[in-house]
Order: structure tokens, then C-alpha cells, then sequence
């Protein structure tokens, strides 16, 4: 039997803490173990009580994919519990063949984007979204563009216990500095916000937000994982090369990195009209 209380989640996050995990994700274990606790009145008794809590979430209507997210942290809980052998069974979900138009930001749309920043007169905005693209860095390693990177061409990217560094496109670092220059920005993250700190998440998906709305880019679109997206998927059209893709994007295995290479529907559609099949 497993309490879930105040006592039992502070002590769960000091687990999750010391396993080196992210602060996002220790929230988000905690969020979704809270909710367990909620939905079993406080009392995991056995596997059984964390099977009806997942057949609960399906029956709420949750996406397979947050269902598995869920029971990741689910199945974390139990590991620090003491209790591994009621770890619940990820739910099987099939690759989409192909990326959704209505979600995927296009090359025209993210220009939009930076025209926008231009229009507004906002430069680091502009500068901002050019880097993430033309880097493919993720939103959290943005603090990784630094002055001394830019100096010497590669940033150290330091994400989920990996170390990995990134080469940087010769007219960004000349860009960015000249950039830096202006703004007096002699030493540390380029990226900052009035009073010298580096932007976080909220300050850029805001500003993408923002751009979003100046330039006609639909809501849905403007995210910046979004222009990882774009960066890969523009990557491996002009190089074909989906092993070196993934070392620079920090995966492990390429199967994460074919994701980010599926075509749009719309591409496959035009292929598959083009097969000498049909008499």
C-alpha cells in the first residue's frame, strides 16, 4: 500500500531532484502523481488501483500520448515507492506516416515570423528566432548562446545528463556579435531580458506568441520546438543525412529523429498520385 500525501510527494521530488532530473520535469511528476492520489483517494493498495487510474484517463479522453506521459511519471512513483513490479504498460502507439500541415510551421510562415519582429522593431525577437532555427537548439538551451560561443564558433549544449557541442553558422556569430556589440552585451548569454537575465521558457513562447499574431501564423504553429522542427526537417531535405541530424540535435536514437523528418501529408499525397500503379 502507497500513501500519497504532502509528506509523500515533497519526498518524491527530492527523489526525482537527486536522479538529476529537470525542475519541468519534477513538476510535471508531481502534477501527475497528485492527480493519481486524487483519483485514488489517497491510497495506491495495489497494481490494480494504478490500472483503473489509467483506464480512467482513457476514459476522460486523454491523447495516448499524454496518457503515456502520465504513467512515466506513474511508473517513476512506484520505482521510489519501492514497488517496480506494478509498472504499468505504456499504451501502443503507431507513428503518424506523415506530419500534420495544420501544426507544422512552413519556411514561408516562419519568415512571417521574423518580418514581424522587424515590423515591431524588435530585434532581439528577430535574432532570437533566427538562432533557434538555424541551429535546431531547443527552447531551454537557448542560455547556451553565448558572447564566448559566438567567439569561437561552437556552443556547449548541456541537456538531460548530455553533454554535446554544436557548430554555428559563421554569418550568425558575426550577426549576433555585431548584435552584442549595440547592446553592450560583452560577456554571457546573448539572449537577455531589461535586467541582464537570460530569457526562460515564458519570455520566448511569448514572443512567439506575439509574432504569431503580427505575422498571420496560426496560434497552433508558434512554438519554439516548432522551429526545431523546421530546422530539421529543412536539414534533412538538402542532406539526407538523418545520423549526423541526430547528433546534432542531441538524440540517441534516430527513431526520435525520424519524427522530425516525416513529411507533410500533402508531400505524400503528391508521390503516391505519381505511381505508374493505376491503368
Amino acid at each position: 500500500m502507497i500513501r500519497i500525501n504532502e509528506k509523500t510527494l515533497k519526498d518524491f521530488a527530492l527523489y526525482l531532484a537527486e536522479r538529476e532530473c529537470s525542475p519541468s520535469t519534477r513538476a510535471k511528476y508531481s502534477r501527475d502523481v497528485r492527480l493519481l492520489g486524487r483519483l485514488c483517494q489517497g491510497t495506491v493498495t495495489d497494481k490494480g488501483t494504478l490500472i483503473a487510474f489509467k483506464e480512467e484517463l482513457l476514459a476522460r479522453g486523454y491523447a495516448a500520448s499524454s496518457v503515456n506521459s502520465m504513467l512515466a511519471a506513474v511508473n517513476r512513483f512506484v520505482d521510489f515507492a519501492g514497488r517496480p513490479e506494478w509498472k504499468l504498460r505504456y499504451l501502443k502507439v503507431q507513428r503518424e506516416a506523415f506530419a500534420s500541415a495544420a501544426r507544422e510551421l512552413t519556411v514561408r510562415e516562419y519568415g512571417r515570423m521574423v518580418s514581424a519582429a522587424r515590423t515591431l522593431g524588435d530585434e532581439r525577437s528577430e535574432k532570437l528566432v533566427q538562432t533557434i532555427c538555424a541551429t535546431g537548439i531547443r527552447v531551454g538551451e537557448v542560455r547556451a548562446i553565448t558572447v564566448e560561443s559566438l567567439r569561437s564558433g561552437q556552443a556547449e549544449i548541456r541537456s538531460k545528463g548530455k553533454i554535446r557541442r554544436i557548430l554555428l553558422p559563421g554569418t550568425l556569430c558575426r550577426t549576433l556579435l555585431d548584435y552584442c556589440a549595440r547592446r553592450g552585451i560583452e560577456t554571457g548569454a546573448v539572449f537577455v531580458t531589461r535586467t541582464g537575465r537570460p530569457l526562460d521558457r515564458s519570455n520566448i513562447w511569448k514572443t512567439m506568441k506575439r509574432l504569431a499574431a503580427v505575422g498571420r501564423v496560426r496560434p497552433a504553429k508558434a512554438f519554439p520546438h516548432n522551429l526545431r522542427h523546421l530546422f530539421a526537417r529543412t536539414y534533412y531535405k538538402t542532406y539526407k543525412d538523418i545520423v549526423r541530424l541526430a547528433d546534432i540535435l542531441g538524440h540517441t536514437s534516430v527513431d526520435t529523429t525520424r519524427i522530425y523528418t516525416a513529411r507533410s501529408g500533402q508531400e505524400q499525397q503528391r508521390q503516391i498520385e505519381r505511381l505508374p500503379l493505376l491503368y
